[in-house]
């Protein structure tokens, strides 16, 4: 296979490069949607709502769903922008057409900026020298040297984070931000290597509630943690600034600022980074991360945090600290699944949430070396290849860079991918570890040494499962999300399958390093290798992956038209669903 090759690539223009980036993703969503079977190359005919045709050019079919699409066109011409392909694969829904257009404008800028940011460097990764000395702010670093063709930043950890500059490759408007506009969104978006320092609220005590466990990551108290300015003897608590300036325009939140209930302070403190979820700040060097409630709706839902996801994170460290996950431990003593060890929220005097809450999550000895899944394999259009197809063309020295990279999708299954199988075949607890949840840690070299699991939001629970965790902590109840097993099979199916571990295999793909097919067979085998140490599930849901004809996929345009919030839909609708042949099944 070659590489994906779009005139836009081609050409160097990044606005056409993110455009086109928009124009792929939605094409990519439409035929996973509708079951279209796509040509190896040349033209394919699809049709529309309205009746209509469109042709499309297929520069790549990708066996893992991340086709390479050249131009697209009808009866009267070329189509020419993504808002308006987007308007025809839908019959004309309108908001979905404004994301579209919204997403597509901040790609081009992203990828403008970064593109000029990375223009006057042109060592290769192998001539980079290697970051200098112990400030906290250095040159972003892959397996601990310098990443050519980027401009100074904080670590690692954040430089990956940082990368994602088209987003979610099969969603069909990943970069949407309904309410932000340009010049916040240099100061908001990690893609513009933001930053900002948090906006403060003082709080009558008896509408705040916290809760907290036993965590090394809480040496100090709360408002130690959060850094703020002093209020008397009343609690403060951070907000986001947008949503800081958001609150004060809703009705209930103005109503006890104008009783004196609680004072906005403003900005105040150090800067702190926004990470790839926008809403999870980072400051090097901080014991703590901070996980904020964001109105604003990204991909499909609006980013607040819940009652039942603060305390989540509660839950999950109660469970670790029982011994629940000793399988895990004993088998894969580096994993990790990072903590939210606490939080604090203000309510209204009903008990209502205000929307002014934060999460604590730690920010682990070791985290500069993480990196985020989908900032290793996230494409950048005129800017760079990325990271992972770089560290397995370092790795390769000149050699056969498709057995390099077939060995680099082992690793990874072996070492990241199958502690979180073994921690749903033995206690039932389901990670939703997608690309954005899941941080790979490199060794020296390059090769994937280990994963952690970070969020609050994502744990199902099978229900079979359910009396043994409530056995673990004594509690009546649990805040996972419970449902039936074979629901929950069908999520790790898409969150653990089809989302992470197909992620690498998609980037190598793409870029030409390997055939898909072949890396596929590398996966293949991490897979059995799993099932061969009696770590999959009773159900057989690796053995399931290795031998179904068709699996349960998301499909996240048609989630998308069905106007599903994800983060507040019960969790058997959370999601639209489409059954889609087993890419397994073309390993070799």
């Amino acid at each position: 296979m070659t590489a994906v090759d779009t005139p836009a690539v081609r050409s160097g223009g990044a606005v056409r490069a993110g455009e086109h980036a928009a124009i792929e993703a939605l094409l990519r969503c439409f035929v996973l949607d509708h079951a279209v079977p796509v040509p190896e190359s040349g033209p394919l005919r699809l049709w529309l709502p309205d009746g209509g045709t469109i042709t499309v050019d297929v520069r790549y079919r990708s066996v893992t769903g991340l086709h390479g699409f050249g131009a697209v066109s009808t009866a009267d011409g070329a189509v020419g922008s993504a808002a308006c392909l987007a308007a025809m694969l839908t019959g004309g829904d309108t908001d979905l057409v404004a994301r579209v257009a919204d997403s597509a404008g901040r790609i081009d800028r992203y990828l403008r900026e970064r593109g000029a940011e990375a223009a006057p460097v042109t060592r290769t990764v192998d001539e980079a020298p290697a970051a200098a000395g112990a400030s906290a702010v250095v040159a972003p670093t892959v397996h601990g040297a310098s990443v050519a063709g980027v401009a100074p930043t904080v670590d690692g950890f954040l430089a990956a984070e940082q990368d994602l500059l088209l987003g979610h490759l099969l969603h069909p408007a990943a970069k949407s931000r309904d309410g932000i506009g340009p010049d916040e969104d240099a100061r908001y978006a990690p893609e513009l290597r933001g930053r900002f320092p948090l906006h403060w609220f003082a709080v009558d005590p008896d509408l705040v509630r916290t809760g907290a466990v036993a965590h090394p990551a809480l040496a100090a108290p709360l408002p130690d943690l959060f850094g703020g300015p002093a209020a008397g003897t009343r609690p403060v608590l951070p907000a986001h600034p947008w949503q800081a300036t958001d609150l004060l325009h809703r009705p209930g939140f103005r109503a006890l600022v104008d009783a004196g209930r609680i004072e906005p302070l403003g900005p105040a403190g150090p800067d702190w980074y926004p990470t790839s979820s926008l809403r999870t700040v980072y400051r090097p060097g901080h014991p703590v991360m901070l996980k904020l409630s964001l109105g604003l709706r990204i991909t499909n839902s609006r980013r607040e945090n819940t009652p039942t996801e603060l305390a989540r994170g509660l839950e999950v460290q109660r469970l670790l600290a029982a011994g629940i996950a000793a399988p895990v431990a004993a088998a894969y003593p580096q994993f990790r699944i990072v903590a939210d060890p606490a939080y604090a929220s203000v309510q209204h005097p009903d008990g209502t949430p205000t929307q002014l809450d934060v999460s604590v999550r730690e920010a682990p000895p070791g985290l500069s070396a993480a990196r985020v899944l989908a900032g290793l394999v996230a494409p950048q259009p005129g800017v760079r290849d990325a990271t992972v197809v770089r560290l397995v063309r370092r790795l390769a020295a000149g050699g056969r860079a498709e057995a390099v990279a077939a060995e680099w999708v082992r690793r990874y299954v072996d070492r990241v991918l199958a502690p979180m199988v073994l921690l749903y075949a033995s206690t039932g607890i389901g990670l939703e570890a997608h690309q954005q949840n899941t941080l790979v840690l490199l060794d020296d070299d390059g090769w994937p040494d280990t994963g952690w699991y970070r969020d609050n939001q994502g744990y199902y629970l099978a229900t079979s499962a359910l009396p043994a965790v409530l056995a673990a902590t004594g509690a009546a109840g649990s805040t996972l999300a419970v449902t039936e097993d074979s629901m929950v099979d069908d999520r790790l199916t898409y969150y653990l399958l089809f989302n992470q571990a197909l992620a690498p295999v998609s980037a190598l793909g793409a870029a030409g390093v390997a055939d898909e097919r072949d890396l596929l067979g590398a996966l293949r085998d991490g897979l059995r290798a799993i099932v061969a140490r009696g770590h999959d599930t009773n159900g057989g849901l690796v053995r399931r992956w290795l031998t179904a004809d068709r699996l349960p996929r998301k499909a996240n345009l048609a989630t998308r038209l069905a106007g599903i919030d994800e983060v507040l839909a019960p969790v058997d609708r959370q999601s639209v669903y489409r059954a889609v042949p087993n890419p397994l099944r073309e390993a070799r």
